[in-house]
C-alpha cells in the first residue's frame, strides 16, 4: 500500500469563474518516491467553528446558527462547506494540484452565512480525503486512498470577501419562494419600477401609508415584513 499525505498550501478566489469559486492548492506525497498514474480523489471540505475566536459583532451574527455565546459549548459544531471530486495526473513521489470549489452565495446555506458573519481573521477548515489511487512502476495496482486522510488549513476571510466583491460588488444577495417572486414581479411591472432596489423601497416607504391601490396594498401588508428583513440583511452585507 501506498502511504499518501496531503497539505493544502494556499487559496485564491478566481477572478475569471462565472460564479463565485475558490481555488485550494493541494501538495500531495506518495511514500518511498512510489509512482502515481493517477489519483482520483474526494475531497470534503467542512468548517469547524470552534477553533477560532469571535468578536461581540460576530458572535451576534452567528446567533442563528449557534444560539447565545453561552450554548456555544455544544452548539458550535463542525458545518459543511464543499464536496468537490478531484483527479490528479501522474506523478512520482509529490506533486502539486488545484482544487477548485464553487461556492454560493445564498444566506438560506449554513457556511455561507457563517462566512457572511466573519468580520477578518481565519477560517478554520479541514479537507478530508478519499478516494482511488493507480500505482506501480511496472503496470499499476489499484488502491483505496483510507478515510482517514486529512488537511487542516486556516483561509483568510479576506479571500473569501475578495470572492464575493468580484461576483457582488456592493450587493447583497436573497431568494424568495416563487409565488413571492411572481406577486414581486407584478408589483415591478404595475408600477414601471426600474429596478429589483427601487421596488423593494417602494414597499418600504409605502409601509406607513394607504396611497397604494387595494390590491398593492394587500401585498404590502402580506409580504412586507418579510422583505424588509431581507432588504435590511442585504444593506448590512454591502456595507
Amino acid at each position: 500500500m501506498t502511504d499518501f499525505t496531503f497539505a493544502c498550501t494556499g487559496v485564491r478566489a478566481d477572478p475569471y469563474a462565472a460564479g463565485p469559486t475558490l481555488v485550494f492548492r493541494l501538495r500531495i506525497t506518495a511514500s518511498e518516491e512510489a509512482r502515481v498514474h493517477a489519483l482520483a480523489l474526494r475531497c470534503q471540505i467542512r468548517i469547524e467553528p470552534a477553533r477560532r475566536g469571535y468578536e461581540t459583532t460576530e458572535a451576534e451574527g452567528l446567533t442563528d446558527l449557534f444560539g447565545e455565546r453561552s450554548r456555544w459549548g455544544s452548539t458550535l459544531q463542525p458545518v459543511q462547506f464543499a464536496q468537490v471530486p478531484v483527479m490528479v495526473p501522474a506523478f512520482t513521489g509529490a506533486t502539486e494540484t488545484d482544487v477548485v470549489v464553487p461556492c454560493t452565495y445564498d444566506l438560506e446555506i449554513a457556511a455561507t452565512r457563517y462566512l457572511n458573519a466573519l468580520t477578518d481573521g481565519e477560517v478554520p477548515l479541514l479537507m478530508l480525503f478519499s478516494g482511488t489511487a493507480f500505482t506501480g512502476s511496472g503496470g499499476f495496482r489499484v488502491e483505496p486512498v483510507p478515510w482517514d486522510l486529512e488537511a487542516p488549513f486556516r483561509m483568510p476571510v479576506a479571500v473569501w470577501q475578495e470572492m464575493v466583491d468580484q461576483h457582488f460588488p456592493g450587493c447583497g444577495w436573497i431568494r424568495l419562494p416563487r409565488d413571492t417572486m411572481s406577486d414581486l414581479i407584478a408589483f415591478r411591472s404595475r408600477h414601471a419600477l426600474p429596478s429589483w432596489e427601487a421596488t423593494v423601497r417602494a414597499l418600504l416607504d409605502a409601509a406607513g401609508t394607504t396611497a397604494l391601490p387595494p390590491a398593492d396594498r394587500a401585498f404590502a401588508d402580506a409580504g412586507l415584513a418579510g422583505l424588509a428583513g431581507l432588504a435590511g440583511l442585504a444593506e448590512r452585507t454591502a456595507q
